[in-house]
């Protein structure tokens, strides 16, 4: 193995961000300290949590820094201290130019899409809600607009049309720990290239993918199957779409979060959006131009189950959109 001189800090938090530090180490390179999210209280006991980098971190005996602001003196010190030649960021909130600008080679992010179209805080879920067939990660510098900075590598992935957002981001974390071990490689060898991201918009808005929040999980059953069939799989299994059934009789309403549908191309008798069951083995919902089939659910403080569980314990047909 060759011998890696750069020193690295590294910035994440959440799992994505574990297999490209796991790949950087193991292919020997120097992380001189990981960055992540301060522990936060989770659970019915609300005990302090661990981020998952922070987890790995400590395993390989790694320096865990945990800021509560970035703009911190003693954390800003730190980070001086540890004379960093190149800070690493996946997965991880925004940070100020005091930070970014510090290393003498900057800050690269790693993006997961194909830059520069959704850029934003979404990018896995709206990329499949939106039905595209390709998608993939982008390593590249840090600026001050977000995911607009100089594109390094990209690395396309292609999506069939029954992936999850959970499918792809696996897919994603796999060859983004590639990716951003190749662009280390790169920048220590100084032999890298930085693209504009303007030049490949060539005059065209790009994508975006902003924040994902309730109400853009709701279903909406006017729209057509195939539009409702991706955003239930580009919401699963997080955040999750989501729908409301009214009892027809008192008028109460059940949330209920949706996991996996099928489309079934063929009409029904009657027009939609209405509810389609036999009380027993099926549940859908008919539409403008076929039927959407509910295979994977979830009442509201109950546990995930299959259609027919829930169709055991619960009078569907006292309800109604």
């Amino acid at each position: 193995m060759m011998e890696h001189n750069l020193r690295i800090i590294y910035m994440g938090t959440p799992d994505f961000a574990v297999s490209p530090l796991r790949r950087l180490l193991d292919a020997g390179h120097k992380v001189v300290a990981v960055v992540t999210n301060p522990d936060k209280p989770a659970g019915r006991g609300q005990r302090l949590q661990e981020s998952a980098v922070k987890r790995f971190a400590m395993e390989r005996g790694l320096r865990v820094l945990q800021p509560e602001r970035f703009r911190d003196e003693q954390f800003l010190e730190e980070l001086r201290e540890l004379r960093a030649d190149l800070q690493l960021v996946v997965a991880f909130k925004m940070l100020p130019e005091v930070v970014w600008s510090m290393p003498r080679l900057g800050t690269v992010n790693l993006h997961a899409s194909l830059l520069p179209d959704y850029r934003g805080a979404a990018p896995i879920n709206w990329a499949v809600m939106n039905g595209e067939r390709e998608s993939g990660v982008t390593t590249f510098l840090l600026k001050h607009e977000i995911d607009t900075g100089n594109i390094i590598f990209q690395q396309p992935v292609a999506l069939t049309d029954t992936m999850t957002a959970g499918e792809l981001h696996d897919a994603l974390m796999d060859v983004g720990a590639e990716l951003l071990l190749k662009t280390v490689d790169a920048m220590e060898a100084g032999n890298y290239p930085l693209v504009e991201q303007t030049g490949l918009l060539k005059g065209r808005t790009p994508k975006s993918a902003p924040k994902i929040f309730k109400e853009d999980m709701k279903i909406d059953w006017t729209q057509g199957s195939t539009e409702i069939y991706n955003h239930v799989r580009g919401l699963s299994p997080f955040p999750s779409a989501w729908t409301e059934l009214r009892q027809r009789e008192t008028g109460n309403v059940v949330t209920m979060k949706i996991f996996a549908v099928e489309k079934l191309d063929r009409k029904v008798d009657g027009s939609g959006p209405e509810l389609w069951t036999d009380g027993k083995t099926y549940f859908g919902v008919k539409v403008r131009d076929g039927v959407i089939l509910v295979k994977d659910l979830q009442l509201a403080g109950k546990k995930r189950m299959t259609t027919e569980e829930f169709l055991r314990g619960f009078r569907l047909k006292e309800y109604t959109l």
